[in-house]
């Protein structure tokens, strides 16, 4: 009996002992964890990192966060395609420039059509299958017309305008070494095109006539006929004088460039006027130069010819003038020797920027594996055939 009742007391007086040690077990199974990661965490810290890569670097400085930029309190304009944005920011004024890229498109502004095109000129078919909607081919000794196409359709001229200026300005035996001033009246307000002749350059008549008739020089054109004695008035009504005296019937003429689609002709007509201009020994060797030096004030300026045929082996070309505007397409007349015969060739209102030359190269290689022949053969063989 003793015994139990000193067990009893000895369990009483370390109660309050048990307790403090769940308590403790309790805090430690809680506090551990948390104090293991912090062990953890100043390890890591106190031990030096490999050096990062560039590429990694380059990728965690574009992972951050973009800090946010004011807005613009004004944007001005400055100049073409370019913007300055000025904004506050942090109590100072930043001005940002930027260049904005320019995209044309194309698709959204379909090109102009040309006069023969609105006259449905380009639907005609023909053996050859030309782009040109207007062809002519004649025999320049002969007059044996080989090809025809559309030849009465009277349509705008573009350049071709400048054989006809520089025919009347060969003529006229104007001294070629006088000095002429492009002036602002020289400048196209027509079509805007440009032109490396500025205005107050001072150059020969000459060499204006030279450019005027192998590289189509607007400026020099115009230049020529406003110093024609009496005035471009009066040389305009030269132009339609001569135009008639040749028989050119459908033929109108209003100033010496053919930037204006009121200068107008047909096929036909154009062939007299090469036919003409051919005897004009100035005219003949200026269209076909293939290129020309002049100088300019203290610059030397390079201008070549527009007619890519002009500098080609297979060629024989004794004249020739180029000619553009959208009215008028592409346009090309040459005097040329094919397989033995002189030949004049017209091509109007061809579709495409060398189609025109395109259609010179199947004109030539048409008539050299089917005309072969010479004209007085030709006709003695038409005489006999008349005969039987």
């Amino acid at each position: 009996m003793p015994e139990a009742r000193s067990y009893r007391v000895s369990s009483q007086r370390f109660l309050p002992a048990l307790r403090l040690v769940a308590v403790a077990l309790c805090a430690t199974a809680f506090l551990l964890p948390a104090a293991n990661a912090a062990t953890a965490s100043k390890k890591a810290a106190a031990t030096p990192k490999p050096a990062a890569s560039k590429a990694s670097a380059t990728k965690r400085q574009a992972a951050k966060p973009v800090a946010k930029v004011d807005k613009a309190d004004k944007t001005v304009s400055g100049g073409r395609n370019v913007v300055a944005s000025i904004r506050q920011k942090n109590g100072k004024t930043v001005v940002a420039v930027q260049r904005r890229s320019v995209v044309r498109v194309t698709e959204s502004a379909p090109a102009r059509q040309s006069f023969g095109q609105m006259a449905g000129l380009h639907g005609t078919e023909d053996a050859l299958d030309l782009k040109s909607s207007v062809a002519l081919v004649i025999d320049q000794d002969t007059q044996e017309v080989l090809f025809s196409k559309n030849d009465h359709a009277v349509l705008p001229i573009a350049s071709l305008t400048k054989l006809m200026t520089g025919l009347l300005i060969s003529e006229a035996k104007l001294p070629s070494d006088e000095l002429i001033t492009i002036t602002q009246d020289d400048v196209d307000t027509e079509k805007f095109s440009r032109s490396r002749l500025m205005v107050g350059a001072t150059l020969p008549r000459g060499e204006l006539l030279h450019l005027a008739l192998m590289s189509s020089e607007n400026r020099a054109a115009h230049a020529l006929g406003r110093t024609y004695p009496g005035g471009l008035s009066t040389f305009v009504s030269v132009m339609n004088a001569k135009a008639k005296m040749l028989g050119m019937k459908d033929t109108r003429y209003v100033e010496p460039t053919g930037l204006s689609s009121r200068n107008q002709s047909s096929a036909q007509d154009l062939a007299l006027l090469v036919n003409a201009a051919y005897a004009d020994a100035t005219v003949r060797q200026l269209s076909t130069s293939p290129e020309y030096q002049v100088e300019v004030g203290n610059r030397t300026l390079q201008f070549n010819t527009t007619n890519r045929l002009v500098k080609s082996p297979d060629w024989d070309i004794g004249l020739q003038k180029t000619g553009y505007i959208s009215e008028a397409g592409q346009c090309l007349v040459m005097q040329a020797k094919i397989a033995g015969r002189k030949l004049i060739m017209v091509f109007l209102d061809s579709a495409g920027k060398f189609s025109r030359i395109g259609d010179a190269e199947r004109v030539r290689r048409w008539v050299e594996a089917t005309h072969m022949a010479r004209p007085n053969q030709n006709l003695q063989q038409a005489f006999v055939h008349a005969a039987s």
